[in-house]
């Protein structure tokens, strides 16, 4: 009987079942319960093994609940998206990417259950039925979701682990050549002649360009004051949100070759008071991209435009006339970039090197005007 006790196992304990397999069975070092292995063992060896490697789990600090990945996926990527911090539209995304493209798959899974096979073919079938850029939205959002799990503990590894699939190779934008550019402004709305050209010739944003008030226009030195930006919910609901990072607060010369448009369309269309948006719709409301996309078209197609620039492309447009001359810092400078020198941000560089940018795009337009009147 001494001689049993001596061969007694210090941590956990093997038993036969009557079925015959063998069972694990161990201290939870949690709670200090006992509590059985998920899985039993062909053979009392086999389960020995298993104990052993339990044991060393819990000594190296590496042992994990098992019933912890028992938590269904939706359930937790409800809460894992209520814990994020998110700007409004932010959140309204991630939300519709979880619904739409994640909930189907692995909404009623248990977390430990989905494996990098199942991810993969996950990714597979969305790219049938769903564009690139949306199915790695996806994909980020879901290994983002399984990072935290292995931080909670509740995985022990991230099945996320497909090559390339965090990322795209995004298609080179068109380019207009200035002449093109007021082509569209001619050809669109008058109300919205200015909004074409300032977005060709400062690179703003949408978003940026519909939130300007009568107050962020310098008349005096050509140049805007970039302070916050439009956004629109799916529920259609307006709002301005400030820029992602100190970078997008800055302000933007424009080429002094538009101070008569700006000027006449202040006059002719912006709301009324310094508060008043620069750009607002036909009945005197905000501006939105639904309603403004009509308008676009139709421009584009006057003017003999390719069918595939989007009003997005201006920027990039005025992104690459800028980029003529001017350094790297003060190309992201102005175009709003996060920079590891935030300050440069708040440089008052309206007098400086970004009104010689702007010079530059104004000598451009001055060339294509001349060009244009001597034709006629």
């Amino acid at each position: 009987m001494a001689n049993n006790q001596g061969k007694r196992r210090r941590f956990g304990s093997v038993r036969q079942l009557k079925s015959g397999r063998w069972q694990v069975r161990y201290r939870d070092p949690n709670t200090g319960q006992l509590r059985s292995a998920e899985e039993t063992y062909a053979t009392k060896t086999d389960a020995e093994i298993a104990l052993t490697h339990v044991e060393a789990d819990i000594t190296r600090g590496q042992w994990s609940d098992p019933d912890a990945g028992k938590v269904h996926f939706g359930e937790y990527a409800t809460a894992w998206l209520k814990d994020r911090k998110l700007a409004a539209r932010s959140r309204e995304r991630h939300e519709s990417v979880i619904r739409l493209h994640l909930l189907p798959t692995f909404g009623e899974r248990p977390l430990s259950s989905i494996t990098t096979a199942q991810v993969r073919a996950w990714r597979t079938e969305c790219l049938t039925r769903t564009g690139e850029p949306t199915v790695v939205k996806a994909y980020q959002i879901l290994r983002a979701v399984l990072n935290t799990a292995v931080d909670d503990e509740l995985i022990r590894r991230n099945p996320c682990r497909i090559k390339g699939a965090d990322s795209y190779d995004v298609p080179e934008r068109p380019v207009l050549t200035v002449a093109e550019v007021y082509a569209v402004a001619d050809a669109i709305a008058p109300r919205y002649r200015l909004l074409v050209l300032l977005a060709a010739f400062t690179g703003l944003r949408f978003g940026e360009l519909a939130s300007l008030r009568r107050r962020d226009v310098d008349t005096e030195n050509a140049a805007l004051m970039v302070r916050r930006s439009q956004a629109e919910m799916q529920t259609g609901a307006l709002f301005d949100k400030a820029p992602k990072s100190e970078a997008g607060v800055r302000p933007v010369a424009f080429p002094t070759e538009l101070l008569p448009d700006v000027k006449q369309h202040l006059d002719a269309f912006a709301g009324a008071g310094r508060d008043g948006h620069v750009f607002v719709g036909p009945q005197g409301g905000r501006l939105r991209r639904s309603n403004f996309r009509d308008d676009w078209i139709n421009a584009r197609n006057k003017a003999k435009v390719a069918a595939d620039v989007h009003f997005h492309d201006l920027r990039h447009t005025g992104n690459t006339l800028a980029a003529s001359g001017a350094s790297l810092r003060e190309l992201m400078t102005r175009m709003g970039h996060s920079t590891p020198r935030a300050a440069l941000i708040y440089q008052h560089v309206v007098s400086g090197r970004d009104r010689e940018i702007a010079d530059r795009l104004g000598s451009m337009i001055r060339k294509q005007r001349g060009e244009g009147d001597v034709a006629s």
